[in-house]
């Protein structure tokens, strides 16, 4: 099931785009997309450019964000990637490109230099204005009324040129990604199509939009200049006319198809791919719009004939589970979520922990107690999970364990960004633990925890 949480996120972020506005302004908050069929397809992508840039060791995460827009960004060792993006791109090869221009980015530590670069910059705007306030105070203690203009537009000029000398070197590293990613594509065997077709995508969506742009106001390159700057070296590549293998293309459409009836509805699914039995992906995005917005029994017998047909994809087995769960039988979705967790890769969590709220959700004492541990262990691989801290809170409530249940709670709003109440739970859980036990200095951190708020 694909999941929309909402995050607290802090921090300064490149874009994909024109780089019009900053993907995250401070204090803002993400809703963040968890489900397991599209990281999986999503870190497939994704592996082999970054074993290319040379980050396949560094702890590279990929985040899903619930956003309609074509975009993509990185903020320190994390690569960020709109729904949008994956739902509007019609090959993996145009995300595969995405992910291999955001790879340059990290490889090439040009977060860090922007960083450096805004210091610079802000020094800049600071002397400039230094100076344009003693000519001012020169021109008013002279009551030189001329004077004292000049001081204003030193002020005016200088913070100016420091602003189009941040917007000039980001424009420099926007290209410098660009060739990387060709690079990074070259050594995988993919093709640098993709990248064109994305910024082409661009440049059409400028034209229509009416938009005009001064070329040094923008944070990158035009998709004009970008397409000039790469298309000759793709095609270059004897990759340039590979295609996508039919069966990540299938999956590909398979994650679109969710990604519609999820976020946008079923017209949405129907104008992808078409109505009726047209496409697998098709039948998978009406069977999933079926089950939110229709008759869950009507999906199921849907899903029944998908799985009939690909008796061995995992995840038209999850989606039988979560029918199986909105129709009140939590047992038999457990047993659609286990075999689903068999059949996939296993390296997502997403599955088991879907397993363990269905066996919590059952009520019987043993299935609850399994669930509590299937979910723990969930938890011990993707500590950050604030909807599995849920279940596992209703779990170790279901089972009289209040003071876990509390820590639980805590946890969930913690990594949901809620601190307030992360830490009104931490002091509850806190009265029922031992001092100085596991739990009870994990309480403790919590409750200690810093807020970094807006300056």
């Amino acid at each position: 099931m694909l999941r929309c949480l909402v995050v607290a996120a802090v921090a300064i972020a490149h874009v994909l785009g024109l780089g019009l506005r900053p993907a995250i302004a401070q204090g803002q908050s993400l809703a963040i997309v968890r489900d397991a069929e599209i990281e999986e397809l999503v870190r497939d992508y994704a592996q082999p450019i970054l074993r290319a840039a040379g980050l396949s060791k560094s702890g590279i995460d990929i985040i899903l964000v619930n956003n309609p827009s074509f975009n993509a960004f990185v903020v320190g060792r994390r690569l960020f990637l709109n729904t949008g993006a994956l739902m509007i791109a019609e090959t993996p090869n145009e995300i595969i490109g995405v992910i291999a221009h955001e790879a340059g980015h990290i490889a090439g530590g040009h977060q860090e230099r922007l960083r450096q670069q805004l210091a610079r910059v802000q020094t800049m705007a600071i002397v400039s204005a230094l100076l344009g306030a003693g000519v001012t105070v020169a021109g008013a203690a002279t009551n030189n009324r001329g004077l004292a203009g000049v001081g204003s537009g030193i002020f005016a000029g200088g913070a100016e040129a420091a602003r189009r000398s941040l917007l000039n070197y980001q424009r420099t590293e926007e290209a410098t990604a660009d060739n990387s990613a060709i690079t990074y594509l070259n050594k995988t065997g993919n093709s640098a199509r993709g990248m064109v077709v994305t910024f082409r995508r661009f440049e059409s969506a400028m034209s229509l939009s009416g938009t005009r742009v001064d070329p040094y106001l923008v944070s990158h390159p035009l998709p004009r200049d970008r397409i000039a700057n790469i298309e000759e070296l793709a095609r270059k590549s004897r990759y340039w006319d590979k295609k996508d293998s039919p069966a990540l293309q299938e999956r590909h459409d398979l994650a679109r198809a969710k990604i519609a009836a999820y976020t946008a509805g079923p017209g949405v699914v129907q104008r992808l791919f078409g109505a009726g039995k047209a496409s697998l992906a098709s039948r998978y995005g009406t069977a999933i719009s079926t089950f939110l917005y229709g008759n869950p029994r009507s999906a199921l017998a849907r899903t029944d004939e998908l799985l009939r047909e690909r008796p061995g994809f995992a995840y038209f087995h999850e989606l039988r589970g979560d029918i199986l769960l909105k129709l009140n039988k939590p047992a038999d979705a457990a047993a659609a979520y286990g075999r689903a967790a068999k059949l996939s890769k296993g390296s997502s969590t997403m599955l088991a922990i879907a397993r363990g709220q269905a066996l919590i959700a059952s009520g019987d004492r043993k299935a609850v107690a399994e669930g509590v541990k299937v979910l723990a262990a969930g938890l011990a691989k993707d500590r950050e999970n604030p909807v599995a801290y849920r279940f596992l809170s209703q779990g170790y409530g279901a089972l009289g364990e209040i003071g876990k249940a509390e820590l639980a709670a805590a946890e969930g709003n913690f990594y949901s960004g809620n601190f307030r109440e992360a830490k009104i739970f931490a002091l509850r859980a806190q009265t029922r633990m031992k001092k100085g036990s596991p739990g009870w200095l994990r309480a403790q951190d919590i409750i200690n925890f810093k807020e970094v708020k807006d300056k």
